[in-house]
């Protein structure tokens, strides 16, 4: 079976590029094919990789700063050759679902989230402050970027989706259904502690949409130990705002993290995920997970089993859990047999089965 892997864009570290390690390892003979490259901000095993960029690599400053190049993204992904290949199989959250495959080519989309800037640009210019002149200037580029990537879809041939929210998003932008295979997550770092502390945790990048202030507005009013993990161009504002009990730890080396998220008390998902890996790696280490009740959170928090789920996505919500919330109600190794489900070793085996059995449908189709 000759199969080619896409993706979006290799200029940062991601969830993404965590679900394309994972595809690599499972198929390390197939290329990977994606918009632009930039080795010095990637891992050092990604230039043991075969990488096909398009000509948007060669373009100035883009590595560095994608964003600004938005509309082209549609022309480099349908430049992309892709003729000789059984399967394709895309990881997408951006526009490299919309290459062009051969007739014969069985296209398997594993769709993190319909791109979230052109389907819900509103709530996601007013998370990031767009001003706006700039909203009416982008105004008719997403129109187009809208148009085509509906149409890009159609030249899917199977999707996958991350979880149930981002499946009910498929129907209905795309008008495609999909089954749900979750992404993968490497429980083995993790392990339960024989105690815990009394700190709640945080981690993740510290921008807007994760509304990390929820949790330190929250744990600040109620005067409870809160420790968060991460950078990103929100922390000024957070530590604004942050009283004496909360703690910014900055980016932990990968070996300080799990005893760090088995020490905890819980947990805190304060965001809106369309999955979210850091909860899931925190129910790993047996620890009860308190998030917001939207999301992938639905498909990981189960309600006195790993964790309890608060409604509105707001400090008062939020302080209302942290006030009923007991640890001594949950079982860390029940919370860690839960967390198993979604090892990466059940991602890699699920989709392998799933590409198999796309792959021998064709054939019988051919």
């Amino acid at each position: 079976m000759r199969i080619a892997l896409v993706h979006d864009w290799l200029n940062q570290m991601g969830g993404a590029e965590g679900v394309l390690e994972n595809l690599v390892d499972l198929y390390p003979d197939a290329p990977v094919y994606t918009s632009i490259y930039w080795p010095e901000a990637m891992p050092e095993s990604y230039r043991h990789w075969d990488i096909h960029t398009s000509w948007m690599d060669r373009l100035p400053a883009v590595k560095r700063y994608h964003q600004p190049f938005l509309p082209l993204y549609p022309l480099a992904f349908e430049s992309l050759d892709l003729d000789g290949y059984q399967v394709v199989l895309s990881n997408k959250s951006g526009f490299c679902h919309g290459v062009i495959t051969a007739p014969e080519t069985v296209h398997i989309c594993y769709c993190l989230t319909p791109t979230r800037y052109v389907w819900r640009y509103h709530d996601y210019a007013q998370r990031e402050n767009i001003g706006t002149l700039t909203r009416l200037a982008l105004s008719p580029i997403l129109s187009y970027l809208r148009a085509w990537d509906r149409l890009a879809a159609d030249r899917v041939d199977r999707f996958i989706a991350i979880s149930t929210e981002v499946r009910r998003r498929i129907r209905k932008y795309y008008r495609r259904d999909s089954e749900v295979i979750y992404p993968p997550v490497d429980t083995e770092r993790f392990v339960p502690a024989a105690v815990h502390d009394d700190y709640y945790l945080v981690v993740g990048r510290l921008v807007p949409y994760k509304r990390v202030d929820l949790a330190v507005q929250a744990c600040t009013g109620l005067d409870l130990p809160l420790k968060v993990v991460g950078s990103g161009r929100d922390i000024e504002r957070l530590k604004a705002i942050a009283g004496p009990s909360v703690e910014f730890l900055g980016r932990v080396p990968d070996d300080e993290l799990p005893p760090l998220v088995a020490g905890c008390r819980a947990f805190l998902l304060p965001g809106a995920e369309d999955f979210s890996i850091a909860p899931v790696e925190a129910m790993a280490a047996g620890r009860p997970v308190i998030a917001y009740a939207y999301g992938g959170a639905l498909d990981t928090v189960v309600e006195g089993l790993s964790g309890t789920l608060f409604k509105q996505q707001s400090v008062e919500s939020l302080s209302d859990a942290l006030v009923r919330f007991d640890p001594d109600e949950y079982d860390p190794l029940a919370i860690r047999r839960h967390a198993e489900q979604f090892d990466t070793a059940v991602f890699r085996k699920r989709i392998g089965e799933y590409v198999t059995r796309a792959y021998e449908e064709r054939e019988q189709w051919s």
